[in-house]
């Protein structure tokens, strides 16, 4: 059905009938994201093809200009779409939009010009957004699937917190990832039954998450710390930043990636603030509310779980995070990330991940502001921060990166070594 913009609406009718993909980002979430909407009935599958056939196509297709993530993941989408596996008759792509001052807005007129020229133009492209910038009939977002979803994040930020943390102390090599997988089969298994999104169940499972963490052998010799903040699907995505986790880790290093929930935190925040600034509906505020303190009670939970153990680091909440990054930046600037980055790396250094990476892509103008424009203040604030901006475009090479961050990792090893508390 096309609508009178032209645009190619995903159908009640389509919803029994077509394959719907959609590009991988932060693998642990993503998968637990995906038995969600197929207990809906949505025949949803998260692509995991990650070879230089993405690249090709996004360059392809996409102006070099634009930003990284849209390239990828709309050549990721192309690349799907060619290979033949599917029937492009029968299959539709979903992508997220924000709806905020970013060039992430744009992902889905540049997917659909990208889909017509490449002759799939019937492709229906469904856009996920809380801003009501597009609907379609067969794909709704109602509160039963948002609360899921909600849940399966929280789950997706612990078992990645946990799993960052024992990782590069473990014994047994490979054990962490093991533990991983079987929660996230696990949870993705209840979730398919449209089980443990309960608070009840959360909290128990959450607990059971952390124990079974805590019960892996470990040797916790002093190792460098590391976190990583930036563009969001570059932060994420080991498509986007050429596997920086697994580098890090091939390095000796511990790594902490901020969760999910707390970027969701920071788009609800927005929104009551544009509501309460310039007006709006007193009732989207209302909601609005109502669903920030459902995210609360998750963020509870998850530190709540990880503070029980005294060698695990639980994540700050967000009313921390604000008041750290209140005397750096206002609240007001919210583009991209926003003050959320900057505020992401004030709270790393205070658990004591003063080395931090800001992954970008190159030419993000609001990275470029929040994240790399930031440094210099937090240096004033946090002498001992030890920060790197690293800017990943395809013309980037990952060994020029990764010369970058070994030259960051030499200084903390430095300090370390004078240090071992560092």
């Amino acid at each position: 059905m096309i609508d009178n913009s032209g645009r190619i609406e995903f159908t009640r009718e389509m919803k029994s009938k077509y394959k719907i993909l959609f590009p991988n980002m932060a693998d642990f979430h993503f998968r637990i994201l995906q038995k969600v909407l197929q207990s809906y009935g949505y025949d949803i599958e998260l692509l995991t093809n990650t070879d230089m056939k993405v690249i090709n196509e996004g360059l392809k297709h996409v102006h070099n200009d634009t930003c990284y993530p849209a390239l990828l993941t709309i050549g990721q989408l192309l690349s799907a779409l060619k290979s033949g596996k599917y029937d492009v008759d029968r299959t539709a792509v979903v992508m997220s939009q924000t709806g905020g001052g970013c060039r992430a807005s744009n992902y889905i007129h540049l997917l659909r010009k990208a889909l017509k020229n490449a002759g799939m133009g019937q492709v229906p492209v469904i856009s996920v957004n809380l801003a009501g910038l597009e609907k379609n009939s067969g794909f709704k977002i109602s509160i039963p699937i948002l609360r899921r979803c909600l849940a399966a994040l929280a789950y997706g930020d612990l078992l990645m917190l946990l799993n960052n943390q024992t990782k590069p102390y473990e014994l047994n090599k490979g054990e962490s990832l093991e533990n991983t997988m079987r929660w996230i089969d696990f949870i993705s298994e209840k979730m398919s039954q449209r089980k443990a999104f309960s608070q009840r169940e959360i909290k128990s499972y959450f607990s059971q998450i952390v124990d079974s963490y805590a019960a892996i052998k470990v040797n916790r010799v002093p190792k460098v710390k590391v976190g990583i903040v930036g563009e969001i699907y570059v932060k994420y995505s080991a498509l986007a930043n050429n596997n920086l986790e697994e580098f890090l880790a091939e390095q000796g290093c511990e790594v902490m990636v901020p969760g999910l929930l707390g970027f969701m935190y920071y788009c609800l925040i927005n929104n009551i603030e544009d509501i309460n600034i310039y007006g709006g509906s007193k009732i989207k505020r209302s909601a609005l509310k109502i669903l920030l303190g459902y995210l609360g009670r998750f963020e509870t939970f998850i530190i709540d779980a990880v503070k029980k153990v005294p060698y695990f680091t639980p994540p700050a909440s967000v009313g921390h995070l604000k008041s750290l990054v209140e005397p750096v930046i206002g609240i007001g600037c919210k583009m991209g990330e926003g003050w959320l980055l900057t505020a992401e790396i004030m709270e790393l250094i205070e658990h004591g991940y003063s080395n931090v990476i800001c992954a970008q892509p190159f030419g993000c103008l609001p990275n470029h502001i929040v994240g790399k424009g930031m440094i210099r203040k937090i240096r004033a604030l946090c002498p001992e921060a030890n920060i790197v901006p690293i800017d990943y475009d395809p013309g980037a090479t990952k060994v020029n990166q990764e010369n970058r961050i070994k030259l960051m990792l030499a200084v903390a090893g430095e300090k370390l070594r004078d240090n071992p508390a560092y």
